[in-house]
């Protein structure tokens, strides 16, 4: 990453850290930006988190291992990470109308981890998300053994929780990440 996109990239995140207080209160933007600080693979992540539309922000920190969590808080599911089946395993099933790619290939790739069901409904009491879209979540192997996968979206208030083919795909459905720094 060039040094013009790294300090570009810390802005936006500051920007949105500043904009969006409730989603991290008693959190320092200075200490998170100390964090950050030397990360590339990290920085890395929240540069294609930031590509793909996910609108990273900070959610969380643990105090155990001192890691701040950034999430995507786009308001929708991230535009550029739509159009996928869940799995690779999916994806190569699929005899016709194959998408380009798979969430848990794309979330690997950009170096974070697929929400799980609690997470995204942690993330649906800092907003509203997914009110027109759905993401795919992480899936427990029995349901993926039997060719299933988890999505979530937020309808009349409530997060829902479903389950689909693991290779459908939609131009609605994305996935939602989460990165540890």
């Amino acid at each position: 990453m060039k040094a013009q996109q790294r300090e570009e990239l810390l802005q936006t995140l500051q920007e949105r850290f500043d904009k969006h207080k409730e989603r991290h209160q008693d959190l320092d933007w200075d200490k998170v930006l100390e964090r950050l600080t030397g990360k590339t693979a990290k920085l890395k992540a929240l540069h294609e988190m930031e590509r793909t539309g996910g609108e990273p922000d900070v959610v969380g920190h643990d105090p155990k291992t001192g890691e701040y969590l950034f999430i995507d808080c786009s308001a929708e599911s991230p535009s550029g990470r739509r159009s996928l089946c869940f799995d690779r395993e999916a994806l190569e099933a699929r005899k016709k109308h194959k998408p380009e790619n798979c969430a848990l290939d794309v979330a690997a790739e950009i170096g974070i981890e697929i929400l799980t069901e609690a997470q995204y409904r942690d993330l649906q009491q800092l907003g509203v998300f997914d009110a027109k879209t759905s993401s795919w979540i992480a899936t427990p192997d029995e349901i993926r053994k039997r060719g299933g996968a988890l999505f979530c979206d937020y309808r009349y208030g409530a997060v829902f929780t479903y389950h689909n083919g693991a290779d459908s795909y939609y131009g609605a459905r994305g996935f939602r990440g989460l990165l540890r720094v």
